[in-house]
């Protein structure tokens, strides 16, 4: 027998699921437009290279690889960045900077699943390649906030909880950690709420830390305060960059959405700048999305360096999240008409006024079921339809239809000819 259930950790999506999907997407796509951004796509299988540059990442480890009929190592993508850097430094001649792009692709991870994790999933990018000024990150926030109040979202219901890496690697420069140890560590340390604090000391300490370095790390991690942080710091650029962002979302009109939260890491090795993601105030929920400044991995794959900031949103945990809140919108089918025959004779009438209202517009389906009156009314109520067009020999007879309002239940003969004018 042939196994009938979608491979583990992927998903069928049946019309319902489809309109939810789709209510979605349509949410991602239109808050990217109005803010300037352009779509884009790439090929969903790419060089393996690719993604094992980036030494260190988790993601090098969750590839769904093989190698292919010429010998060729090849993987499904399993995130946007590196195929969009890719596409940057392949065109970056022809291109005119700074660029807005966004995209929805769909990714592939091999991971151990939970809660809001599959091993396929879509994701909303969007990304600001060539603009090194904070402004960028501005805009790409605002794009976010945008977007999780088209979802039905409120400030009290969300926030934007904000780092930057600097501060990260000014911290680990003050306790005379190596800089090569540097995005090992902050990789380790994106996993601080997911392991116990016995492991992490362990993993840290099996990098080369020291007990002492490590911590004065964790002394330095306590400190959930801003201002205080950077007077204990020597080099504060990353806080001072920090400030100016908060403060140019506070002149936006985004006052609130904003707070700093050193525990923010990200683990992806080549974020270079601040680093973000989005959760209810709480944290009751995985991050439902995540991104920040990279400036450095055009450079990783052989390009100049190229200022650049983006985000990850992906579907999965947005959507548990929305379904725990009861915030799922009413989907129903849509349909303006439903077309009704009762006989063989009548298919080829049914089918010609369905041509005409199409070309004009209308969303129509036609029920050939040819049922008795109270199902075939049945499937007309359940179809979603507006209107349902019977086909009764009398009144085809005079070149006519019946026209039932499944809304108000009622209904009126009509002409053919005025009906599809």
């Amino acid at each position: 027998m042939i196994d009938l259930q979608p491979v583990k950790g992927t998903r069928d999506f049946f019309p319902e699921e489809m309109r939810l999907r789709n209510w979605l997407f349509e949410i991602w796509r239109s808050a990217s437009v109005q803010a300037g951004f352009e779509e884009y796509d790439t090929c969903v299988l790419e060089h393996e290279d690719l993604y094992i540059r980036k030494a260190g990442d988790e993601i090098s480890k969750q590839l769904f690889s093989f190698e292919d009929k010429s010998g060729r190592r090849l993987s499904l993508r399993p995130e946007m960045t590196p195929s969009l850097a890719r596409l940057v430094l392949q065109h970056n001649k022809s291109l005119s900077f700074p660029i807005k792009w966004f995209s929805m692709p769909q990714c592939f991870r091999y991971e151990r699943m939970t809660k809001g994790r599959r091993r396929e999933h879509f994701q909303w990018n969007a990304d600001i390649i060539g603009q090194p000024h904070i402004l960028a990150e501005a805009e790409i926030l605002m794009l976010l906030i945008s977007a999780c109040e088209s979802m039905g979202l409120t400030k009290k219901e969300f926030n934007v909880f904000i780092n930057d890496r600097r501060i990260l690697n000014a911290i680990l420069s003050q306790i005379n950690v190596p800089e090569e140890l540097h995005s090992t560590v902050l990789v380790i340390l994106d996993k601080r709420d997911k392991i116990s604090s016995e492991a992490l000391v362990a993993m840290l300490e099996d990098t080369g830390m020291s007990a002492k370095q490590v911590g004065q790390l964790n002394e330095f991690l306590s400190n959930t305060d801003l201002k205080d942080l950077e007077e204990n710091l020597s080099d504060t650029t990353g806080v001072e960059q920090l400030h100016s962002l908060m403060d140019m979302m506070d002149t936006a009109g985004c006052s609130g959405y904003l707070k700093f939260d050193i525990s923010i890491v990200r683990g992806l090795s080549y974020y270079t700048g601040a680093v973000f993601e989005v959760n209810s105030p709480e944290k009751k929920h995985r991050a439902i999305c995540g991104g920040g400044r990279y400036d450095s991995l055009l450079s990783a794959f052989g390009g100049e360096t190229v200022p650049a900031v983006g985000f990850g949103f992906g579907d999965v945990v947005v959507l548990d999240v929305l379904k725990e809140m009861g915030r799922f919108p009413e989907l129903p089918r849509k349909l303006d008409y439903t077309i009704i025959p009762f006989a063989n004779e009548q298919v080829g009438i049914a089918l010609k006024i369905a041509a005409e209202l199409r070309m004009r517009g209308s969303v129509v389906d036609c029920n050939f079921s040819m049922k008795k009156m109270k199902k075939t009314m049945r499937q007309a109520n359940e179809s979603g339809a507006a209107k349902a067009i019977l086909l009764f020999p009398e009144e085809l007879a005079e070149d006519k239809v019946v026209i039932r309002d499944m809304i108000l239940h009622e209904q009126k003969p009509v002409k053919i000819a005025d009906l599809i004018s």
